[in-house]
């Protein structure tokens, strides 16, 4: 009964194979062979069937990698960004004189409730006045006639 090789298998059996072709030494080129006989002996296969296998499947994946991955699905809300448009110089110069008018309607505007203020101030002011003259004019009256004084002065 033929199991499939797991990935790690897979993996190993590759480096095995590997190494039995380039190893460095003929002792190193037989025991890779060996193990790499081992593990298709594991798998149920025979050295040839495990190295055709791999060889399928390494041509698979390279056809997967060649081919695009589909398109990714955007999110509902994900647009596409804006390209970068650079500030010109008469875009800098129309938002300074925009803010200039700005500045300048803000400032008129104070002006304008400064001057309310003051006048209201002022109005208040006189009145108080007016009030605390009618006060003094009262206090001066009872001075100069005391009550119970006589009317001829004496």
């Amino acid at each position: 009964m033929t199991s499939p090789m797991t990935p790690a298998d897979r993996d190993r059996f590759e480096k095995c194979l590997a190494l039995a072709d380039q190893g460095a030494t003929a002792g190193e080129r037989a025991a890779a062979r060996a193990a790499a006989e081992r593990i298709a002996r594991g798998a149920g296969l025979t050295l040839a069937a495990a190295a055709e296998a791999l060889r399928r499947s390494g041509q698979a994946s390279a056809d997967r990698a060649a081919r695009p991955p589909p398109p990714r699905r955007s999110y509902p809300w994900a647009q596409p960004k804006e390209p970068v448009i650079p500030v010109t110089v008469e875009e800098l110069l129309r938002q300074k004189a925009e803010t200039e008018a700005w500045r300048k309607r803000s400032a008129a505007a104070a002006d304008r409730r400064r001057k309310r203020e003051r006048a209201d101030q002022e109005a208040y002011v006189a009145e108080q006045r007016a009030r605390q003259a009618e006060r003094d004019r009262d206090w001066a009256r009872t001075r100069a006639d005391p009550p119970g004084a006589p009317e001829d002065g004496t």
